[in-house]
Parts: C-alpha cells; structure tokens; sequence
C-alpha cells in the first residue's frame, strides 16, 4: 500500500466504493426464510423476549405520587454521570408503553421482561402503598396480555427507595431486607393473578460492588471489603425473603427465581482439565452471591479467602438465602476470564486479557461469543438446575442515522448471530436453557453512561420520543420467527 494512503483512508474509499455499487440502500425487511437446516434451531417452545428496566425506561419521576430513589439524587451528583443526562424522562415508557407493547409484539417475542419501579408502589420503601403506582403495572401486563405477551416481572433493578438509603443505608442494613420482603409480598400478591413469572433482585454483583465499593453506581459510595462482603450477604437474604414472600403470597404456582451477571468464565482450551478448572472458577468466583443462594452455604474457598472480611450471618439466614427457585436466570454479555487448569490455590487460574481483545462500543463488552455456550453448561452442572434463562444479552453499538432516516447497525447482528449460534450449540446438547431476552428494547438511560450508549432493537430520538426499529429488530424478528439462530 502507498505510504501517501493510510489504511484507515483505504478503508473509507473501499467502504464508498461499496455503497456506490450498493445504492440505493433499502432496509431489508425479515421474511421467514425456509425451514431451518437439522440441527440448527432451538428446541420446540423455546421461549423469545426483550427486556428493560423501570428507570431506564419510563420517565415520570415525579408522576402519581412516585417517591424519590437512589439513582434520582445520584445522577444530580457532578461528574457522576458520562453526558450529565439523567432518567427525568427517560424514554417515557410510562406513558408510551402501548406503543412500546406494540413494538414487542411486531417483533414475534412471546414475553417482556420489566422491572417494578420499588419507589412508585411504595413512595418510602414501607409504610402506605401508592395505588396509582401499582395500577400503571396493572395497565402495563393487561395490555402485554392482550398482545399475547407473556409478563415477567422483576422486584429490584437498582431503584432502591430513597428513604430507605437515609433511614437504614440502604442495603448496609438488614432492616432494608425485611422491608424488601414486605413489598415484594405486596407486589405478589396484587399481580400474579397475571404474571406467572418473578424475579427477585437483578444483578447483585454490579449494584453491591458498584454501589457500595467502588462508588461508580448509586449511591455512589466506597465502603471496606468487610461492609461489600456483607452488603452482598444482605443482597442474598434479600433474595430468599422475596423467594419466601412470593411462595406465600403469590398465586399458586408462581414461579420465583434470581437474574445475576454472572462471572462468567470461559475454558481457554477446550480440554478436560481446563473445562474442570472453568467449573472450579465459575462457582468460586461466583462464591459471595449465586452459589450461596443455589447451595444455602458459603465454599471453604470463599471464607478462607474473604478472613477477616467474609460476612456475618446465621444459620437461619443461610436457610432462607438457599430458598429454593424455580428456574436461574443468567445475564450473559462478556467473557470475564478465561480459565486455565493451575496446581497453585484452587486449581485455576483466570488469564489476562490482552488490550487488543476485540471489543462492542462499549469498552467493557467484550465478543466472546463461547460465553453464552460454556456458562449456562458449566451453571446447570454446578446447581443442578433444570431451567434456566437468559435474562439479558445484548450488545452497545454507534447505530449512526444514514441519510435515508435507517440504522444499519450490522455490528450488532454479528455479536447477536455469533452469540445466538453459540445458544444454540448448548441447547442442541442438552443445556436447559429455556428462553432467551435480548437487552434491549428501546436505546435507554444507560445508568452511568447516560444516554451515550445504545443497545435497543429500537432506535430512540431522545429529543422526539421516536421510535425506530434498527436493521437488528429484523434481524431478531426472522430469528423468532424461523426459532433459530439462522448462521
């Protein structure tokens, strides 16, 4: 190549040249090709959903009574948030969310999972519900229901009542974990005459650390390894009290169960020690949260390496923490590690990951599309489950508007193609994995990113409230339809 023309230069002819011969680019609508090759889908039933979260998404902060939570009064703190955005507004989900629904069902999903905005049912944490707050959720499954919608409803997506940081220090106390209790009783026993499916707290591992030891996440604090080992206890008794609850106040036959961004480890050579190492490591690394709660105990390992710093707790506690679930659900993004067989500590070592790893918009999230194959493997070997589901995956992209008003977002229809046919190699052998909910629907608040970062099926004009689909929601729309992953 000419030293006058740089690589990056080549690149952008070569890419002209292209859209010249392509021209005029036309969105390709998803049509149900033919029956997929044997072999190729997922198994009949297979359960296709979206995803959001309350904050994220609906806006309406001080709307029908709704009470202020933590990332309200974080997101106000300077320099905390990427772009100085916040989620006043949001995507106005809440009062957009027929037109939202109406989305989801051009899609072909058959289930929405959303999160109950804790602060908008109960304004304090405890005392008097919100009845305005609990009939938007009322109105929210009664119009999923009506479009074939299957509700599945999450407790806690990170929107802790504000109250209950000033009063208790939020989950530093065990006081919060009863009132937790409480309200998901309350929110049980209202709604699941509708919706057959609950999770309890979605990802522990990110609002503890994050929140109480890094302080990058509300409410922004930067606590001892001691307190975030036993914050990270209160998570888990948290986690069985809502189990508990919902067993007893909810319909019969409500199924309850955890959604945790597992640690995910990953074999870096497929051999038996490495395989049996990554096993080691998943359940270790994942020791302080998810194990304890499949397995009702803390590992050796874990306590020997937390000393001084592993939680306090009782027996009782460990009872109720090991509450039995219906089904584990997995949020599935990144490799965190790759695992090698080690004749040091506890028989594995993660590796380091190389600056050059490639990588989506975001920094963080990594392409490693063998994770969504060997965790749920590993994860259903480890806590003997017979269900499990992929609670979110997704991938950010710069999903840029080309003059004719499309977003041609090819970047993420790579990660979802490779990520989905590594799905699909685990179910064909085997793995219960029930059911899969892209992240996300809509582009949305992404907490401390702002609005900077996009990971919707659906563009959002932030300044209009438009909504429009991405060449991915085609790309997921065929894939629903032909119930395979369509490499």
């Amino acid at each position: 190549m000419s030293d006058k023309v740089s690589r990056r230069q080549f690149a952008k002819v070569a890419g002209l040249s292209a859209a010249a011969i392509a021209s005029p680019l036309a969105m390709v609508e998803a049509k149900p090709a033919a029956a997929p090759r044997s072999g190729s889908s997922f198994p009949p039933g297979f359960l296709w959903g979206t995803a959001t979260s309350s904050y994220q998404v609906e806006g309406a902060v001080e709307e029908d009574g709704r009470g202020g939570s933590i990332w309200d009064k974080f997101v106000r703190i300077p320099g905390k948030i990427e772009d100085g955005t916040n989620g006043d507004r949001a995507v106005e989900h809440y009062h957009r969310y027929k037109d939202d629904i109406a989305l989801i069902k051009e899609l072909g999903c058959k289930a929405y999972r959303f999160s109950v905005a804790w602060p908008r049912v109960f304004p304090d944490g405890d005392g008097k519900p919100n009845p305005r707050g609990l009939d938007f959720y009322n109105r929210l499954i009664d119009e999923l229901l009506k479009n074939g919608i299957e509700p599945w409803l999450t407790l806690y997506h990170w929107d802790l009542p504000q109250s209950l940081q000033d009063r208790f220090g939020g989950w530093r106390s065990t006081e919060t974990c009863k009132i937790f209790g409480d309200y998901s009783a309350y929110v049980a026993e209202h709604l699941t005459d509708r919706v057959r499916n609950v999770f309890t707290l979605n990802e522990s591992g990110r609002f503890v650390y994050f929140g109480y030891g890094i302080g990058i996440d509300a409410p922004g604090l930067t606590l001892p390894q001691a307190d975030v080992n036993q914050i990270r206890h209160n998570s888990a008794l948290a986690h069985g009290l809502a189990v508990q609850a919902v067993r007893a106040h909810g319909r019969r036959g409500t199924r309850v169960g955890p959604a945790e961004n597992i640690d995910a480890c990953i074999p870096a050579i497929d051999t038996p020690e490495n395989v049996r190492a990554t096993e080691i490591a998943l359940r270790e690394l994942n020791a302080g949260y998810l194990n304890v709660i499949m397995t009702g105990r803390y590992t050796d390992a874990f306590l020997k390496y937390a000393g001084a710093d592993a939680p306090k707790y009782t027996d009782a506690e460990l009872k109720v923490i090991g509450s039995p679930v219906d089904f584990l659900g997995l949020n599935i993004y990144a490799p965190q590690h790759y695992i090698v067989a080690s004749d040091q500590g506890a028989g594995f070592m993660p590796l380091p990951i190389p600056k050059s790893f490639p990588h989506m918009n975001s920094d963080w999230l990594r392409v490693g599309p063998e994770t969504i194959y060997w965790v749920p493997k590993l994860a259903a070997k480890i806590w003997k489950t017979d269900a499990i589901y992929i609670t979110e995956n997704g991938a950010s992209g710069e999903d840029q508007v080309t003059p004719d008003g499309k977003i041609y977002d090819t970047d993420r229809i790579m990660y979802l193609r490779n990520y989905l046919a590594q799905l699909q190699r685990a179910t064909a052998e085997g793995v219960p994995v029930r059911g899969y909910f892209l992240w996300s629907l809509l582009d949305n608040f992404e907490w401390v990113f702002g609005l900077n970062k996009r990971f919707g099926l659906y563009h959002v004009n932030f300044d209009t409230q438009v909504r429009t689909p991405k060449l991915s929601a085609s790309f997921y729309r065929n894939v629903i339809a032909r119930n395979a992953a369509g490499v």
